[in-house]
C-alpha cells in the first residue's frame, strides 16, 4: 500500500507545482490568447501529465527512503540482513531482474514494498514488525511478492497509466478554469486571473483524487500477479501462509495512516474499497488456494 500512496501522493503534488509554476511565468498563456484551443490544451496536456508521472517514478526510491526511514543494508550486520539480502539475490536471479537494494524500516505492523523506475535499480523494503511476527518463510514469501512486483514491471506501467490520466486531469482542470475565467465580469481585474488559477488548482487536485481510484483499481489487479510471483518464488503454501498473518495482524491491529482520519472501519468499508491499493486479504488466499487446488488437479 505504501509504494502506491507515496507514489500517487508525490504525483499530485508534483503536477500542483507544475501548474503554479506554469501560471506564475505565463508559459500557459497562449491556450486561451484567442479563445481555449482544445488541440493546443490536449497537447500540453499530455506533454506536462507525462512528464509529471515519471519524474514521480524517476523519485520514488528517494522519496520512499527519506519518508519512511529506510535503511539500505550495504553491509549485513547480522544473520538476519545476510539471510535477507541472499533472499532478495536469490529471488532476483530467478526471476531475471538485477539485484535490489534491500532495507529495513522501523515500523510495528507487518508491511513491505518495492519500488524503482527500472528493473534493474529497485528497492525492495521491509518493516521491522514484519520480521518480528513472520517466520522466515513467510518473510520469503512476501519478498518474492515484492520481487515480482518489480519483475513485472508495477511501477513503470503504473506510471504509464498515470500518465495518461494525468493529461486527462489537467485537460479538464484547465477547461473548468477556463469556463470560470469566462463567467467573470471583470476580465481585466486581478480577479478574474486569480479565480481562473484558484479553480484550476481545486479541479485539478480533486480529479487527481479521482483517477487515484483508477490507480489503485490498476493496484488491486496486480497484486493477484505480484501473489502468484512470490507463491513462484517462495511457494504456494508459503505465500498463503504469510496472507494469514497478515490478515490476523489485521484484526488486532488499530487502523493506522491515510483511512485512520475517515473513521472507516469494520462494515463501513465502501470508501475504503475505492481507495484501497490491495484487495481484501481473504481474496487474495482464496485466489492462491484456488490455484493450488487446479495445480493438485482437485478442480479440473
Amino acid at each position: 500500500m505504501k509504494r502506491v500512496l507515496l507514489f500517487v501522493a508525490t504525483n499530485i503534488a508534483i503536477l500542483a507545482v507544475i501548474t503554479i509554476v506554469m501560471r506564475l511565468f505565463g508559459f500557459d498563456h497562449y491556450l486561451t490568447e484567442n479563445g481555449l484551443d482544445y488541440r493546443a490544451l490536449a497537447v500540453f496536456s499530455l506533454l506536462w501529465g507525462s512528464v509529471g508521472s515519471f519524474i514521480s517514478l524517476a523519485i520514488s526510491k528517494w522519496v520512499a527512503k527519506k519518508s519512511m526511514g529506510v535503511q539500505v543494508i550495504e553491509q549485513p550486520r547480522n544473520a538476519d540482513e545476510q539471510w535477507l539480502v541472499d533472499t532478495v539475490r536469490r529471488q532476483a536471479q530467478e526471476a531475471g531482474i538485477g539485484m535490489p537494494e534491500v532495507g529495513v524500516f522501523q515500523s510495528p505492523s507487518p508491511n513491505a514494498f518495492a519500488t524503482g523506475m527500472k528493473k534493474n535499480d529497485a528497492l525492495v523494503a521491509v518493516s521491522t514488525g514484519l520480521l518480528q511476527t513472520m517466520d522466515r518463510n513467510e518473510v520469503e514469501a512476501v519478498l518474492g511478492h515484492e520481487v515480482a512486483h518489480v519483475a513485472n514491471g508495477d511501477m513503470v506501467t503504473m506510471a504509464l497509466l498515470q500518465g495518461v490520466l494525468n493529461a486527462f486531469v489537467i485537460f479538464f482542470s484547465r477547461i473548468i478554469g477556463y469556463a470560470i475565467a469566462a463567467a467573470s465580469r471583470d476580465s481585466r481585474g486581478g480577479g478574474y486571473t486569480m479565480g481562473s488559477f484558484i479553480g484550476t488548482l481545486i479541479a485539478q487536485i480533486v480529479l487527481g483524487f479521482l483517477a487515484a481510484i483508477i490507480i489503485n483499481a490498476f493496484s488491486r489487479w496486480r497484486e493477484f500477479h505480484a501473489d502468484e510471483g512470490g507463491a513462484r518464488l517462495a511457494g504456494n503454501q508459503n505465500m498463503i501462509n504469510a496472507l494469514k498473518a497478515l490478515q490476523r495482524s489485521s484484526r488486532t491491529e488499530k487502523l493506522e495512516g491515510e483511512f485512520a482520519a475517515f473513521g472507516i472501519s469494520g462494515g463501513k468499508a465502501t470508501l475504503a474499497k475505492l481507495f484501497s491499493t490491495h484487495p481484501p486479504l481473504e481474496e487474495r488466499i482464496a485466489a492462491l488456494e484456488n490455484a493450488q487446488y487446479q495445480r493438485n488437479g482437485v478442480i479440473s
